[in-house]
């Protein structure tokens, strides 16, 4: 049992490392490992911190809020996957990324759905179809298809 310990000790100590060390794009990339491991939280602390170190990369931003709100959605914080969402809209617009733009909308409609605002969500979804039409993505089309459908459905 001590030696377990010791080994969750020392572990805890190489992240804690890790963390004060890497660039924002190491921590996220730590962080999208975690979460697709399954240990979202710890993923959580990772893109946290890659947010803290911060980036002049304004798409690899998006893309962590993105993944932030993703995982907050998993964890159930509803409330903080939406913030993030709402961040990585922003910042989608901000630079033209059409693309994040329709996928941040499609985040913020499932999140707004399962919060129970169903007409903002629609909005939402609605602005990821569109997008996604302009841009002849059908994979997005059909995600955002998929999603309105849910709202409605709900």
């Amino acid at each position: 049992m001590e030696e377990n310990l010791m080994s969750v000790r020392e572990d805890h100590s190489f992240h804690v490392r890790y963390r004060m060390e890497a660039s924002c794009l190491e921590l996220a990339l730590e962080g999208e490992r975690l979460c697709k491991s399954g240990d979202c939280r710890a993923g959580v602390s990772f893109f946290e911190a890659a947010v803290q170190v911060g980036t002049e990369d304004l798409k690899t931003l998006s893309a962590i809020y993105s993944q932030l709100g993703n995982a907050y959605f998993y964890l159930h914080d509803y409330a903080k996957a939406l913030e993030y969402h709402h961040h990585d809209l922003t910042l989608a617009r901000t630079i033209g990324d059409q693309l994040g733009e329709a996928k941040a909308s499609g985040n913020l409609g499932n999140t707004l759905k399962v919060l129970g605002n169903f007409d903002e969500a629609i909005v939402c979804c609605q602005r990821h179809l569109d997008i996604s039409r302009e841009l002849n993505d059908k994979v997005g089309e059909a995600r955002a298809l998929y999603n309105l459908g849910n709202v409605y459905h709900a």
